[in-house]
């Protein structure tokens, strides 16, 4: 029998023309403000137009099918483009387990997925060994070019402290960031957020750019342990905004590389949900 594994991501505008539209699903229905849409626009043009994380997204999911063999039959599914979850899941065998491509749980934010999908999911994979193994070999890589007073802030997109409440997110996120450092070596880290959303209510901080001012060194590595793949939030957020905040402060800025398709990482990913399916 051929087992349905629906691969779920975040989703990012198509083209120009559906930016919109996507910023409406976001907002659960409520339009953005022109100011609001031309803010949004702005940022995609800084990073060239629009995001590349379909493009990425489409080849997570293929390394994933290929890891998996014929015996899976894959598809894509986002929580705010098409196809949408419940759209992808419809195409598949009765037989579904699922994935989400970030590696930490939250109830506000993987729960969401695991709820919409339906089926087995693997709500967490921080501690696959491979990814830990990946995200350390970056820090030291990137360390080897920098300054010996290097700061290191690992980050993850932030969320509402309503949200957080009770939620496990922060744990996970502290826990992967250890092993990460042990890993690499590292004596001294810290972890910040970033992205948060544009509304009244309180997020979860410190901010990595309020992290980087309070910062005693000559320069700062970020490694956006949160994230899986190149997207706006990155290439962004970080390479701009962040990079930006450095120069102010008169410390050099670095980045560690996106996941992205890696076929070691994916392939590691591909095995747990092998198991998930037995």
């Amino acid at each position: 029998m051929t087992t349905g594994v629906l691969v779920m991501a975040y989703g990012t505008p198509a083209s120009a023309d559906d930016v919109e539209a996507y910023y409406t699903h976001i907002r659960r229905g409520r339009p953005p403000t022109a100011e609001q849409l031309e803010d949004l626009r702005s940022r995609y043009n800084a990073i060239g137009g629009l995001s590349p994380l379909r493009r990425v997204t489409e080849a997570q999911r293929d390394r994933l099918a290929t890891a998996l063999g014929d015996s899976f039959c894959v598809e894509l599914g986002y929580k705010h483009a098409s196809p949408f979850i419940e759209d992808a899941v419809a195409t598949l065998p009765d037989d579904v387990i699922g994935v989400v491509l970030a590696p930490h749980y939250s109830r506000g934010s993987i729960g969401e997925y695991v709820e919409r999908l339906g089926h087995p999911t693997i709500e967490s994979w921080h501690d696959l060994p491979e990814w830990i193994e990946f995200q350390a070999a970056a820090v030291r890589s990137e360390l080897e070019a920098l300054p010996a007073r290097t700061a290191v802030l690992f980050t993850a997109h932030s969320l509402p402290e309503r949200v957080l409440a009770g939620d496990r997110y922060e744990d996970e996120l502290t826990t992967s960031a250890g092993a990460i450092a042990a890993r690499a070596g590292l004596d001294d880290w810290a972890l910040a957020w970033q992205s948060a959303g544009r509304t009244p209510e309180p997020w979860r901080g410190p901010d990595v750019l309020e992290a980087m001012t309070d910062l005693d060194a000559d320069s700062v590595l970020v490694c956006p342990q949160g994230f899986t793949a190149d997207h706006l939030e990155v290439l962004y957020d970080l390479d701009i905004a962040a990079k930006q905040h450095a120069e102010k402060l008169g410390i050099a800025f670095a980045r560690t590389p996106m996941v992205n398709d890696d076929a070691t990482v994916l392939g590691a990913l591909a095995e747990r949900l092998r198991s998930l399916s037995r």
